[in-house]
């Protein structure tokens, strides 16, 4: 058995991330969301676009003002109003000034705003009582960002901030990484459909659906293959088929040491390397890992639904962020916190308890699930985001003490 760690690694240098130009296409902005930056950005366009105001008020010369206090105000003319939008007609001159609003273009010669707080308008005159300090509540050209210089990089997840900039580049178009191709395939005689009406013995597949979900959420494209029974000519057929047309494939079940358990024999037969078999993990100690020729990686992960899952947020869900295109920040995300409970392992391997972490006044705090912690049991691990990690050689961790924890997803406000 592999450390976890250990694994990952080897995981992670047989990838190579998709490249360029065979593995990117051109997508339009509004389709940007959560894909992955394949060529860096950078515009043509200075930000903001012009001097212009952060506030609604009067756009004046300093000079003119630098005085005024509501003891001694200065009066001065409005020559002009600015909405956002237009272009001043007018420049300002001394003893003069121009009605502006947020986001207009500054006129030529004026170089602060004094706010509509502290002035006092009477027709065409406004009095100011406080003076504002030099070049107050203007944003200049280009002060937030020079023409030419990057802006974004490539090999970063696009989410709404990014897609602003964008946006504000007038990048309308931009060069992606597309998705990974993930297959997925669940084995055994004993799996059904959802939809199929349950007889003895038999056990609903969850798995196709909770792995296609996790492939979609980490911005892969699911191909499902369906259940294939234990019968290795068939099971062959399928693997070959998701070799050919997947970067990465996810089959649950048959990694075991079982009679019926084909996998790794099959993988070898098709010319696959395997360089994982299982690892020190629990749960989801059986992990087959085989890479081949097209540089395709095979993923043999447990079919009990906890083992599947536990193994897809620690093993294969950085194996999907390496292959995206994503620079870095693939691996997946621990943090300290603190135990509300006691939580328990035998010691042997690397230990895995599911539960919800929360922020409480500032300090991360791990609850754990109710119920059962079976691997087979799916219900409690509804609605939890993180597993607390027990070391190997530890059994126990009191209440009160801190834990490492991974999370599994994003912790929510």
């Amino acid at each position: 058995m592999l450390p976890a760690q250990e694994a990952e690694q080897i995981i992670l240098d047989l990838l190579l991330p998709l490249s360029i130009p065979k593995d990117t296409e051109i997508i339009n902005l509004q389709s940007a969301r959560g894909r992955i930056l394949a060529k860096s950005i950078s515009s043509k366009l200075d930000f903001p676009y012009w001097d212009n105001s952060a506030m609604d008020g009067y756009a004046v010369r300093y000079e003119d003002v630098q005085q005024a206090s509501k003891e001694t105000p200065v009066t001065l003319e409005i020559i002009e109003e600015i909405p956002a939008g237009l272009v001043p007609q007018k420049a300002i001159s001394p003893k003069q000034t121009a009605r502006i609003f947020t986001g207009a273009m500054l006129p030529e010669g004026a170089d602060t705003i004094v706010i509509q707080e502290n002035t006092q308008r009477n027709d065409n005159l406004v009095t100011i009582f406080s003076s504002p300090q030099p070049q107050q509540f203007v944003r200049h050209r280009g002060s937030f960002y020079r023409a030419g210089e990057p802006m974004l990089e490539s090999g970063i997840a696009l989410d709404a901030p990014d897609i602003a900039v964008l946006a504000t580049a007038q990048c309308n178009e931009l060069t992606v990484y597309r998705r990974p191709k993930i297959a997925i395939l669940s084995t055994g005689d004993e799996l059904v459909t959802p939809d199929t009406p349950l007889k003895p013995g038999q056990i609903v597949d969850s798995n196709q659906y909770a792995l296609g979900s996790f492939v979609s959420g980490n911005g892969a494209k699911p191909i499902f293959l369906g259940i294939i029974p234990d019968q290795p000519a068939k099971l062959k057929a399928a693997i070959k088929q998701a070799i050919a047309e997947a970067d990465i494939v996810l089959s649950t079940g048959g990694v075991s040491v079982g009679d019926y358990d084909y996998v790794d024999r099959i993988l070898e037969e098709l010319g696959g390397q395997i360089h994982i078999r299982s690892v020190a993990v629990k749960p989801g100690k059986p992990l087959t890992v085989a890479s081949f020729e097209n540089s395709g990686l095979y993923f043999g992960i447990p079919g009990n639904p906890v083992s599947a899952l536990v193994s897809c947020w620690r093993f294969v869900q950085p194996a999907i962020k390496k292959l995206s295109g994503l620079k870095n920040n693939w691996q997946p995300t621990f943090i300290k916190a603190i135990t509300k409970q006691e939580l328990r392992s035998a010691g042997k391997r690397e230990t895995y308890v599911w539960g919800k972490l929360n922020i409480v006044e500032g300090i991360p705090e791990f609850s754990l699930a109710g119920g059962s912690h079976s691997s087979g049991n799916l219900i409690n691990l509804s609605q939890t985001n993180a597993l607390a990690v027990i070391p190997i050689g530890q059994t126990s961790v009191a209440a009160g003490e801190s834990i490492k924890v991974m999370l599994t997803k994003q912790l929510s406000n």
